[in-house]
C-alpha cells in the first residue's frame, strides 16, 4: 500500500536529534512533496530511505523492504537526484547511459532519449562541459530511465535558470501523468510545489506536523483583517493563530482550520471591522512554521 513508511523513525547526531518519532505513510504513486525550514531533517530522512545512515530509533520501510537491508535489486527500483547534480566530468554523456544501461534491467532507452530531449544536449559531451540544468537534466533522464518504482529528488531544481527549470518540472510531469512510480519531492520552491504536488508534507524538527493535499493545506489557513478602534486586546491566546501583525493601526492574524466562527471571536473582543481573505501556499507554510514567534501559538494537528 505505502512506498514508504516510518515509525516512530529517530536520527542522532551527537546531541542533535534530526529525526524526532516521525511516523510517516506516503501511499504509492503521485507526487509527494515535502517541505520544512532547513534543520527540519528532509536530508536526514532521505540518507535513512536510501541505506546511507542508520537510524537511532525506530524503522523505516521503502517499497515494503527495510531501509537497512536493500539488496542490489531493490536498490535498482529506487532513482535518486540530488541537487548538486554530481555526475563523473571525465565521461561522455553516451558512455555514462551505456554504463547505467548496463547496471538496471529495466533500463528504458526510448524514456532516456525522451527525456533528454528537454535538455538540448548532445551524447558526445563530456560531463564537465554542460551547465548546471544540462547536469540536472541527464541526471533526470538516467534515474527515470532506470523505471524506477521509487523517484527521490532532493533540491532538484536548485540553482537552475527559468527555463531550465521549466523543462526538468515538464519532464516530471510528463513521467508522473505516463507512469505509476512515485516520486518524492523536496524542494523550498513553492511555486513548483504547488503545480507538481498531489500531497503536501510538513517537516518540521524532524518530525511530521501536516499532511494533506495543497490545495487542502490552503482552504485551513485564511488571514483575518480586523480594526480595533480603542486598545488592541490580547489575541495571542486565540485558537489556531499562527502569525500576528499590526500594520497601520489594523491587526493582521493568519489562522490555522478555524471558520467563520474565528470573526465573531474577534467581534467579542471589540473588532469594528472584520474582512478575510485566502492566503497562497509560499505564504501560508511560512506561517505555518513561523507560528513559534507568536506567544503561546497552538501547535496545529499533523492531520
Amino acid at each position: 500500500m505505502y512506498a514508504i513508511e516510518t515509525d516512530a523513525l529517530c536520527l542522532r547526531y551527537k546531541n542533535k536529534a534530526a529525526l524526532h518519532n516521525l511516523s510517516l505513510a506516503l501511499p504509492r504513486g503521485g507526487i509527494h512533496a515535502i517541505v520544512g525550514a532547513n534543520g527540519a531533517g528532509k536530508s536526514s530522512l532521505f540518507r535513512i530511505l536510501l541505506g546511507f545512515a542508520t537510524p537511532t530509533g525506530g524503522s523505516a520501510r521503502v517499497l515494503g523492504c527495510d531501509s537497512g537491508a536493500l539488496t542490489p535489486a531493490m536498490r535498482g527500483r529506487i532513482g535518486f537526484v540530488n541537487e548538486e547534480h554530481t555526475l563523473p566530468g571525465w565521461m561522455r554523456i553516451g558512455e555514462l547511459a551505456a554504463m547505467q544501461a548496463r547496471q538496471y534491467p529495466q533500463w528504458n532507452a526510448e524514456r532516456y532519449a525522451q527525456v533528454l530531449r528537454n535538455f538540448n544536449v548532445a551524447p558526445s559531451q563530456k560531463i564537465v562541459q554542460l551547465s548546471r540544468g544540462e547536469r540536472a537534466g541527464v541526471n533526470l533522464a538516467l534515474a527515470l530511465a532506470q523505471s524506477p518504482d521509487l523517484l527521490i529528488l532532493d533540491e532538484p531544481t536548485l540553482g537552475l535558470d527559468v527555463v531550465a527549470k521549466r523543462a526538468f518540472l515538464e519532464a516530471l510531469l510528463f513521467i508522473s501523468l505516463e507512469e505509476d512510480a512515485t516520486i518524492v519531492y523536496c524542494s523550498h520552491q513553492m511555486e513548483e510545489i504547488e503545480r507538481v504536488a498531489d500531497n503536501l508534507v510538513i517537516l518540521e524538527r524532524g518530525a511530521l506536523r501536516h499532511m494533506s493535499a495543497p490545495g487542502d493545506f490552503c482552504e485551513r489557513v485564511h488571514l483575518w483583517v480586523a480594526e480595533f478602534p480603542f486598545r488592541l486586546p490580547d489575541l495571542s491566546n486565540l485558537p489556531g493563530l499562527l502569525e500576528l501583525r499590526v500594520i497601520d493601526g489594523l491587526a493582521h492574524l493568519m489562522v490555522f482550520g478555524q471558520g467563520e466562527e474565528f470573526g465573531n471571536r474577534l467581534r467579542l473582543l471589540g473588532a469594528r471591522s472584520v474582512q478575510q481573505a485566502p492566503v497562497g501556499l509560499d505564504r501560508a507554510i511560512n506561517g505555518f512554521l513561523a507560528r513559534g514567534h507568536v506567544a503561546n501559538a497552538p501547535l496545529p494537528s499533523a492531520a
